[in-house]
């Protein structure tokens, strides 16, 4: 089979195109013939060297496809997926984490980065690292949804919960804010979105967006969310920023609202008005994807409200280093996917 191994030190330049011989399925492993994957900042962060991977590491943290064969029975009293030969499934980011509130140990065994990940013709891998994709949906379309919109989905209806007429702020046109405005829109609540094109706003109007922001245009932005909600705030802001975006989040939120830090693409750290969250008694919550329940629930979800993911472009395996480039360059709309 094919597949692409990273080698150190870590540059895209060093995305490797080999082959090897799938392994067969252990007690409670399925085979699965990946169709494809899609691309996340974390993928991003580790062929670049910022999230240090092994030398070989398959990258690659989300992949979709289909069932192809099935190890034995896995003995005990953990529950199996009842999955067939045929079966549509979809990766989940973190295997381990099954159910209930995240831990350390939940945390562990991200594909493509603590463990071999998606790049690949054939994954072999715990059932439970697997949820059946939603019911018409192409393998493109199931490969989005493993990381960025699951994170989505924690951050408004796991840890929101968002509620209909409720007001969200969605920043920018990545993966999860684009998932996030849906979410949000399914639900009832209105959207302010934001982002540095013209272009990419009337996108996201058409996608549903109920108020556009050009930060570049309008770097206090925090002041036009106040306006579009007669000088209350945003109920949720969905904060893919980091350091340098966080300051207006703050002043964007109403009293008692909420802010899920997500995101760190201006910066790892900076300062912070505490007394803005203290005083406003502003939620502030870190989100890190979710567990594998949280991912059966979103499934059902896109099932019973027709969601489609956007999707940008599509490369081939063997240009991966090239759609992590057009990734880098910032002119992407929704997510970038992988055909295996």
């Amino acid at each position: 089979m094919k597949i692409v191994r990273l080698r150190q030190p870590a540059s895209l330049e060093n995305l490797q195109i080999g082959s090897a011989e799938r392994r067969p399925p252990g007690p409670g492993e399925v085979v699965v013939r990946i169709h494809a994957s899609s691309l996340n900042y974390h993928d991003y962060a580790v062929v670049m060297g910022q999230i240090v991977a092994a030398d070989g590491r398959i990258p690659m943290s989300d992949g979709a496809g289909e069932v192809v064969d099935l190890g034995p029975p896995l003995g005990g009293l953990v529950e199996q997926p009842d999955f067939k030969v045929g079966d549509a499934v979809v990766s989940t980011f973190f295997p381990r984490w099954l159910d209930g509130p995240v831990s350390m140990r939940a945390r562990v065994g991200v594909p493509g980065d603590h463990i071999d990940g998606y790049a690949c013709e054939y994954a072999t891998v715990p059932a439970l690292a697997l949820t059946r994709a939603p019911a018409g949906y192409t393998h493109a379309e199931a490969a989005t949804l493993p990381c960025a919109a699951l994170t989505a989905w924690r951050a408004l209806m796991v840890n929101g919960p968002v509620l209909p007429g409720e007001t969200v702020v969605v920043q920018g046109t990545g993966g999860v804010s684009v998932f996030a405005l849906q979410f949000a829109k399914a639900a009832g609540a209105t959207v302010i979105a934001t982002s540095s094109s013209d272009e990419k706003l009337d996108r996201l109007r058409a996608l549903g967006a109920d108020h556009l922001i050009n930060y570049r245009e309008t770097p206090k932005w925090a002041r036009s969310v106040l306006e579009y909600t007669d000088g209350e705030g945003a109920d949720h802001v969905v904060e893919v920023g980091g350091s340098g975006t966080l300051g207006q989040s703050l002043h964007a939120c109403r009293v008692g609202g909420h802010i899920s830090m997500i995101g760190v693409l201006t910066g790892v750290q900076g300062p912070v008005s505490t007394a803005t969250v203290m005083s406003k008694n502003i939620r502030l919550q870190g989100i890190s994807v979710g567990s594998r329940r949280h991912q059966l629930d979103m499934v059902r979800a896109i099932e019973a409200t027709g969601l489609r993911p956007v999707m940008d472009r599509h490369f081939p395996l063997d240009a991966i280093a090239e759609a992590f480039r057009h990734q880098a360059s910032g002119q992407h709309f929704g997510k970038i996917i992988l055909d295996v």
